[in-house]
């Protein structure tokens, strides 16, 4: 924990040297609160994901074809950049191509070509193999938090100032209700609000023009949609969720295959859950194996952690681990929209990129292209906004008329077809991958949020998951410490409760505490309490930011704001 809170001062210390030696300025704020510094750019980027280091790299091209300088800032709120980036991660480089097209020659961590590609539909003892409908020749299986650490040096040669360990927690208006930058979290708070001795104020980021790409379900970049009803002005639907568990392990060299690709659906989902898994081979006798459930799952007794479990005993996937060890686990949502769920990207002072607005195209299982390009399109725009003082809505013109918007409406009925369960869905989806190709002219649309798709208890038998043996199945303490998650204990919870009567008046009554199994790192757990009642106890510090339960909670009780900037998962291969 010390080195963490060592990490953030010196960071901090950093900053204001930095800039202080600089030409932005700083100002100062005088209000009845304590004062905190007010630092300016020209742009703000929150989140240093494919999509906002995409995006600080655009600009930084964009300026020094145009004889000009923009100042360029990436917050990221993990410890460093990359920490809280997971993804499967077959990559396609298109978007990668455009941006920084000599990237083989510097040496990106882009080194493992998919070699095959295989599809299975799995029953509890057999895997079925059937025609791959994934197109992966000319992609690669990579660490994506490995390849956001490279862009994030590619971003610092060209100038853009990047500053890990701060967590933006709040949006900055002017008098017109225009974004003007955001706000990072005040430092050395404890639990009860009061100031530790090593209180740091926070610092107001402002900027001419700020993107937000906070990754799916971005807290800032929620409030924002709601706020100017972005999801309405862009004709969307609401955004439908995933939550991906994964682990990395290093296995035998006789069983590794370089670039092999595994996909599959079936168990240990049930037939009304859709969901699959993923084994890809990656690079120094490493697996990556991962299982996706999404969100609008019904019964609330299922565990998707313990379905994880599950997988990896199937007599298909045993072989591959038998003998192995794990390296990392990590876990992380994903949107599952698609096309119907795009919100209108564009606001008074800003715009959403990348998976903050949902670009994943679901039947690919690939979105890190997607959201790059949107990063990149949204630079330009920016730059026009701030250099040229064009209109930011080129950005929203832009996407409707680049690859994104083509690629993304023909895989658009993939996703919602499977609400009718897994066979008509596999019907549905074949008939649009291999006949209409996306040509058809109705568009399906979603079924319910995610969070109301969660049956009452009554409803459902309890499901009994085998225990772990600790060999190929481990405990949510075994995985987290795998995951290197850290948070300081005594700082104001970054989880809350908008009505802490809830849990115990029906979460535990009415669908038998579902929040204790669709987290996949024990946040949310019910112990005794007086007069031997349950009661809702969360346990903050386990927290992987994957933010499933600001999904999945039946009654949208749960409030995921920022830790304290840096705490969170450690991810370094996933």
């Amino acid at each position: 924990m010390l080195k963490f809170i060592s990490h953030f001062l010196k960071s901090k210390s950093n900053l204001k040297s930095t800039l202080s030696n600089s030409r932005v300025p700083i100002s100062r704020n005088f209000c009845t609160t304590p004062i905190r510094d007010s630092i300016q750019y020209d742009v703000v980027i929150v989140g240093a994901g494919p999509a906002g280091l995409s995006a600080a790299i655009r600009l930084k091209q964009l300026c020094r074809q145009n004889d000009t300088d923009l100042s360029v800032c990436v917050l990221e709120k993990g410890a460093e950049v990359g920490a809280h980036i997971l993804s499967g991660n077959v990559f396609e480089p298109r978007a990668l191509n455009e941006l920084l097209p000599q990237w083989k020659q510097q040496e990106a961590p882009i080194t493992t070509p998919v070699s095959s590609d295989k599809f299975w539909f799995l029953t509890k003892n057999r895997a079925i193999s059937l025609p791959s409908p994934f197109n992966n020749e000319g992609n690669y299986v990579i660490s994506l938090s490995q390849l956001v650490r490279w862009m994030g040096a590619k971003a610092e040669e060209l100038g853009v100032e990047i500053y890990p360990g701060f967590a933006a927690s709040e949006i900055l208006y002017d008098a017109n209700n225009k974004v003007i930058g955001i706000g990072t979290n005040d430092m050395g708070i404890s639990k009860d609000g009061s100031k530790k001795e090593n209180f740091q104020r926070g610092v107001e980021i402002k900027g001419r023009m700020t993107l937000l790409s906070e990754g799916c379900r971005g807290s800032l970049s929620e409030q924002i949609m709601k706020k100017y009803n972005l999801r309405e002005k862009g004709g969307a639907e609401h955004q439908t969720y995933a939550l991906g568990i994964k682990e990395v392990w290093e296995i035998d060299e006789e069983k590794h295959q370089p670039g092999a690709v595994l996909h599959t659906l079936g168990w240990p989902l049930d037939h009304k859950t859709y969901g699959g898994s993923f084994l890809y081979h990656m690079k120094d006798r490493q697996i990556a194996l991962g299982l996706v459930v999404a969100l609008n799952y019904q019964n609330p007794f299922m565990n998707p952690y313990e379905e994880f479990q599950k997988l990896k005993h199937h007599p298909a996937i045993k072989p591959y681990l038998e003998g192995g060890t794990v390296i990392q686990y990590g876990a992380r949502t994903l949107n599952e929209g698609g096309f119907q769920s795009i919100p209108y990207p564009v606001f008074p002072g800003g715009a959403i990129i990348g998976c903050s607005a949902g670009f994943l195209n679901v039947p690919k299982i690939k979105g890190t292209h997607t959201a790059m390009k949107s990063g990149m399109l949204a630079a330009e725009a920016a730059f026009g906004a701030v250099n040229e003082g064009l209109d930011m809505n080129t950005y929203w013109d832009a996407l409707r008329n680049s690859w994104i918007w083509e690629e993304l409406y023909k895989a658009r009925n993939y996703r919602p077809a499977f609400k009718y369960g897994l066979i008509p869905g596999l019907a549905l989806s074949g008939l649009e991958h291999y006949i209409l190709k996306g040509r058809h002219p109705i568009t399906l649309k979603h079924g319910k949020p995610d969070h109301e798709a969660t049956n009452a208890a009554q409803l459902h038998s309890p499901i009994h998951y085998p225990k772990p043996d600790g060999i190929l199945s481990f405990d949510v303490p075994t995985s987290l410490h795998r995951s290197n998650t850290n948070h300081e204990h005594d700082q104001p919870p970054h989880l809350r409760l908008r009505d802490p009567k809830i849990p115990e008046l029906t979460n535990l009554p009415v669908y038998a505490a579902p929040e204790s199994r669709y987290c996949p790192a024990r946040v949310y757990e019910y112990v005794a309490a007086e007069q031997n009642k349950l009661k809702l106890q969360i346990n903050a510090q386990n927290c992987l930011h994957c933010k499933a339960c600001d999904i999945k909670d039946p009654k949208q009780n749960i409030k995921w704001t920022v830790p304290e900037g840096g705490g969170g998962p450690g991810y370094s291969v996933m």
